[in-house]
């Protein structure tokens, strides 16, 4: 089965949007945050706390944007689940930390935004 032309865009889009969440410039920009997440936000994270988009602002802006390293993405998958809907799946790695990420982007009317995420730790690297 070959992938539309409409998947490859949207897949790419929302893999473009999370690659910069990663990003501690990125990060340590709230408004640079807050144009990447949906209004409607959710997060289960690694740790097992529940975030909405004004909670994790304050854990993304307290991230240092001159870290030596961000945290690597490998494993990345993505799939158009309806028009305007991509899951995405990971492994992140980040001070011998590995965790199993799942995503859902959502098109508003103007970008691609995050609307769940949501990190399963996966044990050491």
């Amino acid at each position: 089965m070959s992938v539309s032309n409409e998947e490859e865009r949207s897949v790419r889009a929302a893999v473009e949007g999370e690659l910069r969440l990663l990003d501690p410039g990125v990060r340590a920009s709230p408004d640079a945050v807050t144009r990447l997440l949906d209004p409607e936000f959710t997060e289960f994270g690694a740790s097992g706390r529940r975030y909405d988009r004004t909670s994790i602002l304050a854990v993304t802006s307290a991230v240092d944007e001159n870290a030596p390293e961000p945290a690597a993405a490998t494993e990345m998958s993505g799939v158009l689940l309806a028009p305007g809907l991509v899951h995405l799946t990971y492994v992140s790695e980040n001070n011998g930390l590995r965790v199993r990420r799942s995503s859902l982007w959502r098109r508003s009317d103007t970008h691609w935004r995050l609307y769940f995420h949501q990190g399963t730790p996966a044990g050491p690297s």
